[in-house]
């Protein structure tokens, strides 16, 4: 009988991961509020209202549950329905079921961490998320740790790939960050998204040990100065106009992915060069 995973808020991320659970030989079932949107995607589809208990009772049982939602906007109100009384309500549905899952996974963010000067982080680092973004993930995360149903965080920091190209257009049009003050980014490839929940996944139905909390990062936290830089240099286009930093609302922070990689993670795209070079590839920018 075929494994069943069931991916919350099936979007971007959580087609990419049902299309390699899928290849290998799991039952995949996609919910989100339009089920329509995953037409051709090769999953099973479900229509889901996360705040609607009605439609919380018609999810079908599952071993593996996979949150990944996004907030229909960026203002507290948003965040709170999306990702903690969604994710509540969810785990008090499923914590009465005859069968309950395996584990859940829920798919946060490093906004929960506020370092700003540099700082190395990890799965250890104190975080103290001071706006409503970061608090709200970070409420929602420990709720997920303290309930009895088992489950892992996995926090993603930033997330590019196909269609996440807003950096290439800003460095197309002669744009770049300052190399000083230097604020360091740390992302991750859409690819690699999908394949360390795969692979966190496959350790679990495996009976392998998980960790409450991973830290899905590449493995070369970058200068965003050096990463426009090394773009530019790909498009072949000259700067024409300093920017102030991307990251300037947000906190400057090195992300430390050893805990993945022990796991047994490897990195389909280790760095921004290889990501995005894939991106220009596929994209058309070359």
């Amino acid at each position: 009988m075929k494994t069943t995973t069931l991916i919350l808020g099936c979007g971007d991320i959580g087609m990419a991961l049902g299309s390699e659970l899928s290849k290998a030989g799991h039952r995949v079932i996609g919910a989100r509020r339009n089920p329509h949107a995953l037409e051709g995607s090769g999953l099973e589809a479900v229509a889901v209202d996360l705040n609607d208990a009605t439609t919380l009772a018609r999810l079908p049982d599952a071993e593996t549950l996979v949150y990944v939602v996004s907030a229909d906007r960026f203002d507290e109100a948003a965040y709170r329905a999306a990702y903690l009384d969604g994710l509540t309500a969810l785990l008090g549905e499923f914590t009465t079921r005859d069968t309950a899952p395996g584990r859940v996974f829920f798919v946060s963010s490093t906004s929960v961490y506020a370092q700003r000067d540099g700082d190395v982080v990890d799965e250890t680092s104190p975080v103290e998320p001071s706006g409503f973004s970061g608090l709200v993930m970070r409420q929602a995360e420990q709720a997920l740790i303290d309930h009895d149903l088992p489950g892992t965080v996995v926090r993603f920091s930033g997330i590019y790939g196909p269609g996440r190209d807003r950096l290439i257009h800003q460095v197309g049009e002669g744009r770049i960050a300052p190399a000083s003050p230097v604020m360091y980014s740390n992302r991750i490839h859409r690819d690699d998204c999908a394949g360390v929940l795969a692979h966190l996944i496959g350790r679990q139905l495996a009976g392998k040990p998980l960790e409450d909390l991973y830290l899905a990062s590449d493995c070369e936290p970058a200068p965003m100065h050096e990463v426009m830089a090394w773009l530019a240099k790909q498009l072949k286009v000259e700067a024409t106009e300093t920017i102030q930093s991307p990251l300037r609302r947000r906190a400057s922070k090195r992300c430390d992915n050893t805990r993945l990689r022990e796991s047994g993670y490897r990195f389909r795209y280790p760095t921004y060069r290889e990501g995005y070079a894939q991106v220009l590839r596929e994209g058309g920018f070359l």
